[in-house]
């Protein structure tokens, strides 16, 4: 599925550095404004325990895990809604974008400069907000005469034309659609940036990230989203440590998991992913599927035939094939299900299709 995360921040965020640590590529991270301008893709692969444990059980040669891709969208500054900057080509890539990543500073260093002379979260949070409302009251406010035209010509316009109204009283009040938790489907032809579900990532040096004082108070600046707290330099490390060295490294520093992993998770779950599994002998697979998802949908993803032609969907949670051992077992213990097209998929489900 093609789905996208926007990373975007103020220029010298961290931005291309937590880029370069999630996908190991080498995209240009400058010490100074606009090092990024064309948008940078990586596809990341989902971490996920059960894929090894999965693996284990059907001897096979391979694991696949779910991916969810981040754009690296370059630096915005003050005035990025009027044009400041690059800001009409930075916003129209965030626009492209499933949902947002930003990236807030929190480390002090005085040989990495910042746009605004000082290191200080709440404000550049509040730039970056501020420019994407404004850019969003923009849209609005062009799209408003169109919808009142149409509106009076066809009654079925007029929905749209109540919602973009109320979009806009919203955004006169410095509220983001999302966080207003307005009804988001009529808006979507308008494809609002304040629209998209956010996660914060908080780009701290690796003191303080022991610090739970700071990190309260930053949780609270976003509060009621979700936080992330990493060193994007320490995760490009990591990225290049063998795993044992990695892990022990995290342990002396007192940091229970990497910062990409939680990243790349809370990703996955803030775009509304979840992953059903297969297993044989090739490989064990995750497969990406929106939550909520039928069956047959589930199916689709694999092969559109498979959907087309849907029979059954033989299921068996992951939790209880790991507790009983084996896909006999499970059968055995009446674990395993037949189910039909209306069967709405959990998240963990070990699946194989039957399809004509």
């Amino acid at each position: 599925m093609a789905l996208t995360i926007g990373i975007v921040g103020l220029p010298n965020a961290g931005k291309s550095t937590l880029f370069n640590a999630l996908t190991r590529n080498e995209v240009l991270a400058a010490n100074y404004p606009f090092a990024t301008i064309e948008p940078n893709v990586g596809v990341v692969g989902v971490p996920d325990e059960r894929l090894p444990q999965l693996a284990k059980l059907f001897g096979s040669e391979r694991i696949v895990p779910a991916t969810v891709s981040f754009v690296d969208i370059a630096g915005i500054v003050k005035g990025a809604s009027a044009g400041e900057g690059m800001g009409n080509a930075f916003l129209a890539n965030i626009r492209e974008a499933d949902a947002i990543c930003q990236v807030t500073r929190v480390f002090r260093d005085p040989d990495v400069t910042h746009v605004d002379g000082a290191v200080n979260p709440g404000n550049d949070i509040d730039t970056i907000t501020t420019e994407l409302i404004l850019a969003d009251l923009q849209t609005v406010e062009k799209a408003l005469p169109r919808l009142e035209k149409e509106a009076r010509i066809n009654k079925d316009r007029r929905e749209t034309l109540a919602a973009v109204q109320a979009a806009q009283q919203v955004l006169d009040s410095g509220r983001g659609i999302y966080a207003a938790d307005l009804d988001r489907e009529p808006l979507r032809e308008l494809f609002l940036l304040t629209a998209k579900p956010y996660i914060y990532v908080f780009n701290c040096d690796s003191d303080e990230l022991t610090d739970t004082a700071l990190l309260d108070r930053m949780r609270e600046l976003v509060a009621p989203a979700e936080a992330i707290f990493l060193d994007a330099k320490i995760e490009s490390e990591l990225v290049e440590m063998e795993p044992d060295e990695a892990r022990e490294f995290l342990v002396e520093m007192g940091i229970d998991e990497p910062g990409l992993d939680v990243l790349a998770r809370v990703g996955y779950d803030t775009l509304g992913l979840q992953s059903y599994l297969t297993a044989g002998p090739k490989e064990a697979r995750a497969w990406t599927i929106r939550k909520g998802a039928t069956a047959p949908e589930a199916a689709g993803v694999i092969h559109t035939d498979f959907q087309k032609g849907f029979i059954k969907a033989e299921v068996v949670s992951f939790g209880d094939l790991l507790e009983l051992g084996s896909m006999q077992q499970a059968k055995a213990a009446g674990k395993v299900r037949l189910e039909g097209k209306d069967y709405v998929m959990a998240d963990g489900d070990v699946v194989e299709f039957r399809h004509s």
